[in-house]
């Protein structure tokens, strides 16, 4: 006989794997790649479509980083830590310059057309 936390667990486990949100930043497959390394973002400047999707990497061994669209008004995001990543969705064209919030002479410029 299973005890009630045992059921519990069992329950959201359940939840967890129906949910049609379970995996879907996973499912992204974005436009373009940018790989954080040596305080830098490479490629420092990229070009995308409207409606796609940048994914930032951070490959560094112990630092951590923000990618911060500061001139955008947008407020500084989460640290990406190493070996986690960052998506953001372009929904309008022009050219964004971001910078990272710890390290702000890191720069970067995203182009939308």
């Amino acid at each position: 006989m299973r005890s009630k936390s045992a059921d519990m667990i069992v329950i959201l486990l359940a939840l967890m794997l129906l949910s049609p949100l379970a995996g879907a930043a996973d499912s992204v497959q974005p436009a373009a790649e940018v790989e954080i390394i040596k305080y830098q973002f490479l490629p420092q400047e990229i070009t995308v479509k409207i409606g796609d999707t940048v994914r930032w990497t951070n490959n560094e061994k112990r630092q951590y980083h923000s990618v911060w669209f500061e001139q955008a008004g947008d407020p500084e995001p989460g640290y990406i830590f190493p070996g986690e990543t960052y998506l953001r969705l372009f929904d309008k064209a022009g050219s964004f310059p971001y910078h990272c919030g710890p390290h702000p002479e890191m720069t970067g410029i995203v182009h939308v057309k």
